[in-house]
């Protein structure tokens, strides 16, 4: 796969005539189902409409994906309340050129797994018939929705062995446990045998991926969950379990061997004394989701909000570079190349979607109840194309 990607977005050679015009049959209609919000809030914001505006392909390397599933993730949630609109608003219409609000109605649901209907004028990795997945990045209208429009470099051909539903589950949380692990953890399927890794908050849907993805590259794996995910952990592959309800959970793991890298999905309190279980001096590495990026932006205004956020990650790194620990944050990244990579261990029957509940798509109110009622064991799906 990683041979043709450089075909994206180029012309196909000898001027032949590129695969799909701009023109096609759903072109013809204007508007689609779709759960949107016409204003943050709780989850009686969430209206149904059959009158959302059909997407339109606006750049030559986009295409329209009729989506077959779709998933909720906790940025779902937050970005319901509108957490982060100064900083999405900011992408969605940079130079202020839009006279009308860009931000309303708003389509949320991240993930898609679906047939592509419709290609740009210079994709040429993709046709209209083939089956794909994608995460669509939060500046961008989402996936609850009969069909959504990507950039051809978000989406990758969906493993061949899972089921549209299955596959849906999978992309946001598999490329952001990917960001977190690979391109700024630095492991890899090379250097991680035998690295002793700790996930805490394993048992959500970026810790159920990320304890896959080490455990197939061969690392010894520590999960922290409530207990009654150990079952699903120990399915996982991994190989200690900590029960973060049953005692004093910087104790428990005070009692193990140093780790050479953590993957913190919690944060609060948990940054505090987390850093003092890697191995000094070595390269070990603490790398954390939760940041306060899209909170300050929130809260102080662009300018000062990224200010605040470059002083606050760049004390704390060499705060800890003094210590021998290396300390990062790690962000979710759209990127089809890497669904490439993530599609093959899916293949190869190394990483398995962890599924606790589908919904069909009349009832996205009650999914997103379910997701906020928390303690979920992998992730709430929403089949689309159900008819129930």
């Amino acid at each position: 796969a990683a041979g043709g990607r450089a075909l994206r977005g180029v012309v196909r050679a000898g001027g032949q005539p590129p695969l799909r015009s701009l023109r096609a049959s759903p072109r013809a209609r204007s508007a689609m189902p779709s759960w949107v919000i016409d204003r943050y809030g709780r989850n009686d914001v969430l209206r149904f409409t059959r009158d959302m505006v059909f997407p339109t392909i606006d750049f030559p390397n986009e295409v329209i994906i009729k989506v077959h599933a779709a998933s909720l993730n906790p940025i779902d949630l937050s970005m319901r309340s509108g957490y982060g609109a100064t900083a999405l608003n900011m992408k969605r219409d940079p130079l202020k050129l839009k006279s009308v609000d860009a931000e309303f109605p708003l389509t949320l649901g991240r993930d898609v797994s679906g047939v592509v209907m419709e290609c740009g004028l210079s994709v040429s990795y993709f046709k209209p018939g083939d089956e794909v997945w994608a995460a669509i990045p939060p500046w961008k209208q989402g996936t609850l929705s009969e069909f959504v429009v990507a950039s051809g470099n978000e989406v990758s051909f969906k493993p061949k062995c899972l089921s549209h539903t299955e596959a849906a589950s999978l992309p946001y949380v598999g490329l952001t446990a990917w960001s977190a692990v690979n391109q700024v953890g630095g492991l890899n399927q090379s250097n991680c045998g035998g690295k002793r890794v700790l996930i805490l908050g394993a048992s959500g849907g970026v810790g159920t991926f990320a304890v896959q993805l080490v455990k197939a590259w061969g690392a010894h794996v520590t999960a922290v969950c409530s207990h009654d995910a150990s079952t699903l952990m120990k399915k996982l592959g991994v190989d200690e379990v900590i029960d973060y309800k049953s005692g004093n959970l910087e104790e428990q793991l005070k009692t193990l061997p140093l780790f050479d890298f953590i993957l913190d999905n919690v944060g609060g309190s948990t940054e505090k004394w987390a850093l003092d279980l890697l191995k000094k001096w070595s390269g070990a590495t603490y790398v954390t989701l939760v940041t306060p990026f899209l909170i300050n932006m929130d809260r102080l205004g662009v300018a000062d909000g990224m200010l605040q956020t470059g002083v606050t990650v760049g004390s704390k790194t060499v705060k800890h570079l003094l210590k021998g620990v290396h300390y990062r944050w790690a962000f979710f990244m759209p990127s089809g190349p890497s669904l490439d990579e993530i599609a093959e261990l899916v293949d190869s029957g190394k990483i398995q979607p962890v599924i606790d509940q589908v919904f069909p798509f009349s009832e996205v109110p009650k999914a997103f109840l379910k997701l906020e009622g928390g303690h979920a064991r992998g992730k709430t799906v929403i089949d689309v194309i159900s008819k129930k």
